[in-house]
Parts: C-alpha cells; structure tokens; sequence
C-alpha cells in the first residue's frame, strides 16, 4: 500500500489507513431543511469528514416518459426516475449554503453532486471538492463544466469500462483539473455482498493509480449488527476515499434509506478505522514491544554435558534451549568445530569467553 497515491484535500492527508469518509445524504432528508440540520449534526458527532448531498432538477436529469427505474422496486415502488427525482428536488441556492455554513460550523465538509451546469455554478463556491456521480462518467460537458473549476474531481466509476474511465480521466485533465479521485462502485441499489468486486480497487490502482487516487463508493446495506464489512474490506485494499449513503431512518421510504448507514453504524466504521490504524503502526519496520521476546523466547547454545577446557565441539555436545544469556543458536554453526578455552558445566549456556 507504500506506493499507493493518498487524497490531500486543504492541508489534509488521507490514507488507507486514514480515509476520508463522505456520508451521502443525497436527499434522504426529503425535502426538509431541519431534517437535513440534523443529519449533518449526526455525521459530525459520529466522526465523519464530509456531508454529501445530491443537486438536481428533474426536468434536467431524467426525461418522463422513457426514464424507467433502476433501482429494487421491492423497496422502492416508483417505475419512473423522473418521478422519483420530482420528489425531492426542491432545495436551491439558499438552502445548500445554510447546509454549506451549517457543516462548517460542525467542523465537516459540505459537498452536493451537482447532475447539471447551472448546479455546477451555484455549488462549486461553496466546496472544497466536486463529486461526479457514475452515471455522468461519459457526460462530457459536465466533465468539462467541473474540471473548469479548478477544484479536485472525485468520480465514481460505477457501470463503467476501463476504456471509457480513462477518457474520461482525459477530459477532466485536459480541461483544468489538477487532482482527480476515482471510487469503485456498483451501481445496483441495493448491492449484494456477491456482486460488490472489491478487487476491481486493485485494477484501478493498477490502471490509474499513477495519476489518480483510488477509492470507493458503497452500496451494500449493512449488516443486522450495524457492521459494512464492505467499507472495511475497501480500506484495507488501499480505497482512500470512501463514500456511502446516510440516513435517519433505514425504514424510510425512498431509493437511498434501505442500504444506507446510520450514525451508529458510522460511529462504529470510524472506531474500527482507528483501530486498525493503531494495529498498522507508523514505522515502515520495527520489533518495537518485543525486545522481551528476544532477549527470553529465543534459544541459545546449551552445554548437553559437562565438557572440558580444549574440547572440540560436535553436535553431541550440545542442545539449543531458551536463555536470556549465552551464544544464540543464530551462531550454531561458528560454533560446532570451535574448541572451548575454559571447562562449561552440563545445562549452563556457552558465551563467547568460552570459546578459544
């Protein structure tokens, strides 16, 4: 993970031991200002970096008639995106900046996809980063509209070829963005365990990652025991960046609450992550803690019996036991053939005084 590129957003440095971990809100909040408040409290409290929400208006997003849903109707009903997206479309410029000043306050990022060019304008001064949503990865004028910003790209690459990520990694380069990210995902809502590819992280590393970080968006639903085993399993695998929908209500009605984290569930991911930060350690090598182990587990060169001044030894004459004194068994072979300048007792470790 050494050659692995890390994601620096203002003055910070993120890891896969350290990554940055972005709460999608989306629009889980449904339509209400406070909900959203809310929900940004929770995201703080629970040790996240970043409140996401999604910018749209369905009228320039999903057509009406020939627009059919994606998404496990089992859970979510509505046939038409457009319909779906109409729902909950209905927050502007005024209520992403008191969103915007709120996770300020709360001492997190604030970030909304923006799905058109006018969104783009009206959030890009309010974020320290854009995100690109999966399905706009060919969206040409929207990959330019964002480079052009100058602000650092994050890109989901969900439903994608290799070929046509790295053109459109091209087209944010080309046209002004200087950091661009790159997160796995699939885009099945929900994801099952099955079907997630974790793997495909390494080929992203492989393929991208001399000029791309690399991380991920999940949508797997979490576990009964409010556990993502994906998120866990992604940053072990070198994702620096993490993404994952949020909610209030896991039984709320929408497409994003049913395989969307909670607060408990993200207090309990960023503990873990501070745990497997403390068992990585910091050093690139080190035995720090086990110098005892060393000095009392490690077997030295034993007398077998009791052996005379000008003894040659053999292997006969003697046995490799743990000691916290005498020649370690490392030196076996300087000292067979060796012969003794003092008499050694049977059971008492050889130094090297002892030896001619």
């Amino acid at each position: 993970m050494s050659m692995q590129r890390n994601f620096k957003l203002q003055g910070r440095v993120f890891d896969y031991l350290n990554p940055y971990v972005i709460a999608e809100i989306g629009v889980n909040h449904e339509g209400s200002l406070d909900r959203a408040h809310r929900m940004i409290d929770a995201i703080a409290d629970a040790g996240g970096h970043c409140a996401k929400f999604q910018s749209y208006k369905a009228d320039l997003l999903a057509a009406k008639s020939t627009s059919p849903a994606y998404w496990d109707q089992t859970k979510e009903p509505t046939t038409s995106q457009h319909e779906l997206f109409q729902r909950w479309d209905n927050f502007g410029p005024d209520e992403y900046s008191v969103l915007a000043k709120h996770c300020s306050a709360r001492g997190i990022d604030f970030m909304s996809t923006p799905f058109d060019l006018e969104a783009v304008d009206m959030l890009a001064p309010m974020m320290p980063v854009i995100k690109v949503a999966s399905a706009d990865l060919t969206n040409v004028p929207l990959l330019r509209k964002v480079a052009a910003t100058g602000l650092p790209i994050i890109l989901s690459v969900g439903a994608s070829r290799p070929d046509e990520i790295g053109c459109a990694v091209d087209h944010l380069r080309s046209s002004g963005a200087s950091e661009v990210t790159l997160l796995h995902c699939v885009l099945n809502y929900p994801t099952p365990p099955e079907s997630a590819e974790l793997s495909q992280i390494d080929l992203l590393h492989s393929f991208f990652g001399h000029q791309c970080s690399i991380g991920y968006s999940d949508h797997v639903p979490p576990s009964t025991d409010g556990r993502m085993p994906a998120l866990e399993f992604a940053t072990l695998r070198g994702a620096v960046v993490l993404e994952k929908h949020f909610t209030d209500n896991k039984l709320g009605k929408g497409n994003d609450h049913y395989h969307a984290m909670d607060g408990n569930d993200l207090a309990k991911f960023m503990a873990d992550i501070r745990l497997y930060r403390t068992l990585g350690g910091n050093a690139p090598f080190s035995l720090s803690g086990q110098q005892a182990a060393i000095d009392n587990a490690r077997r030295r060169i034993v007398a077998q019996r009791d052996l005379a001044a000008g003894t040659t030894l053999t292997e006969s004459d003697l046995i490799a036991l743990r000691s916290n004194v005498g020649i370690e068994i490392a030196h076996w072979d300087s000292v067979i053939g060796a012969t003794l300048a003092r008499p050694v007792a049977a059971g008492l470790p050889l130094g090297w005084k002892d030896i001619a």
